[in-house]
């Protein structure tokens, strides 16, 4: 028998029946269809990232296979949901953008973002973090974050403090790595991280190293979700530190402003700044990215500059179009690249006589760099693409989700672009930045399928 003969019947004999129909694989294929979906983002570390790891994943170019092999899926199973059958639980891989959509827009119900495996991994640093929280807590959570986050507003009611620290940090590291004549991702990050810090908890916290430490060590314990014991005398530590800070609640503070909400005990709103200061360290990863990418995309360089120029950059300003290459890197470089939700009923997909239902209690997968990546699907996939932003394009596709997407969108997204925007656009009127370091970026050839942030260096000269 032929060797692909044997793989079909391999396959066949992997694929079960399910009581509501439908696609579904499991013993061995069913493990190893999982184990190629989660490796990249589990090797890299999925709630606090593995500088030594990425930088592995980048050489080996670990997101490359994601693409081909859930197209593989939809051309052998269908449109799915695929169903893994796996040892005491049931994955549906989501397969197409549509569906995909509809899970995130399903959101909390039936689509509960209080995931199992992230309660696992969040519970070590915010266990009554918005994400982890179901029902009534959960609407009161997040209604607490979307007021101290201005989340209906495209600049935060304290923005101006904000540009008064960011000015303030940004001169201080271009001072510096223009003495140098360079600029490596450690000096960005400490830059980035005293940014935050006085930001979310105040102008004092601008040298705890302490707390963004301690969040650093929970993280990484949330890594191995429940495999290992939480923390607690760290956490308990670490949540002390952040109430010590919500006590002060020093003016122009974003804790200033989550001090001010009428909250009862049960909602508690101190819970929530763990969330806030993890979600940050993200926006820096996407902010050095999209940097390394105006460094080495002239065009996109240029439209960048004119922008800047354009603006009074001493005071607030929305920066559309830097807004949209930081958005544009986190397409190419999902620093979310797994969305997980678990259905709470019983749902049905298909339609007609390929009409199925997938139980509840099953966990949905969606993976963000199979969508964002697709070049089958969009002809911008590899490249550096930040108009798609701003013409509607990616707005009308489900499957784009840098934030993720539905009621569950991420109460910080505007307070993020509104400070990597601002970051980047002090940075580009001061200097230039020519990207040194590799994989190299350049305009017309594909962008590399994984990129370690933590080795990106720059040359910096002055403007």
């Amino acid at each position: 028998m032929a060797p692909h003969t044997a793989r079909d019947v391999e396959h066949r004999a992997s694929e079960t029946a399910t009581p509501g129909g439908g696609p579904a694989v499991s013993g061995l294929e069913a493990l190893r269809i999982a184990a190629v979906l989660g490796f990249t983002p589990i090797a890299a570390g999925v709630i606090a990232r593995r500088p030594s790891m990425t930088a592995v994943l980048e050489r080996l170019g670990a997101d490359a296979p994601t693409v081909p092999f859930v197209r593989r899926l939809r051309e052998r199973y269908g449109p799915g949901p695929l169903q893994l059958q796996l040892p005491k639980r049931r994955l549906a891989v989501v397969l197409t953008g549509d569906d995909a959509g509809r899970v995130l827009c399903g959101t909390p119900e039936p689509f509960n973002p209080a995931n199992r495996e992230k309660k696992g991994a969040l519970s070590p640093f915010q266990p009554h973090g918005v994400l982890i929280s179901e029902g009534h807590l959960r609407q009161q959570r997040r209604r607490i974050n979307e007021e101290a986050l201005d989340t209906s507003h495209a600049m935060h009611h304290l923005a101006d403090p904000m540009v008064e620290v960011i000015r303030h940090e940004v001169a201080a590291l271009l001072a510096s790595a223009q003495s140098k004549g360079t600029l490596d991702n450690d000096e960005f990050t400490r830059t980035w991280w005293r940014m935050v810090r006085q930001i979310v908890l105040g102008k004092s916290a601008r040298d705890d190293h302490a707390v963004t430490d301690q969040l650093h060590k929970l993280r990484a314990n949330g890594n191995w979700s429940y495999f290992l014991p939480p923390p607690r005398k760290l956490r308990d530590r670490f949540i002390e530190s952040l109430y010590s800070y919500v006590d002060k609640a020093e003016p122009g503070s974003v804790v200033s402003s989550l001090a001010a909400l009428p909250a009862g005990g049960a909602i508690d709103p101190v819970g929530q700044i763990p969330h806030w200061l993890f979600a940050f360290d993200a926006a820096g990863i996407a902010a050095s990215r999209a940097l390394a990418l105006l460094s080495t995309h002239p065009e996109q360089h240029r439209l960048a500059r004119e922008e800047v120029a354009a603006w009074d950059t001493t005071v607030p300003q929305q920066y559309p179009y830097l807004r949209a290459c930081v958005l544009e890197s986190v397409r190419l470089w999902p620093t979310t690249p797994t969305i997980l939700r678990d259905s709470t009923r019983d749902t049905t997909w298909g339609s007609g006589d390929g009409e199925f239902t997938i139980p509840a209690g099953t966990a949905f997968m969606i993976l963000a760099p199979a969508f964002h990546r697709d070049d089958r699907t969009f002809p911008f996939a590899n490249g550096f693409a930040p108009e798609v932003w701003l013409d509607g394009t990616a707005q009308s596709r489900p499957e784009l989700v840098p934030f993720s997407a539905g009621p569950a969108e991420c109460p910080g997204r505007n307070l993020v672009l509104f400070v990597t925007s601002t970051v980047l656009a002090l940075m580009l009127e001061a200097a230039d930045f020519q990207l040194t370091s590799t994989p190299t970026l350049a305009p017309g050839q594909p962008l590399p399928p994984t990129l370690n942030n933590f080795g990106l260096r720059f040359r910096v000269t002055s403007t």
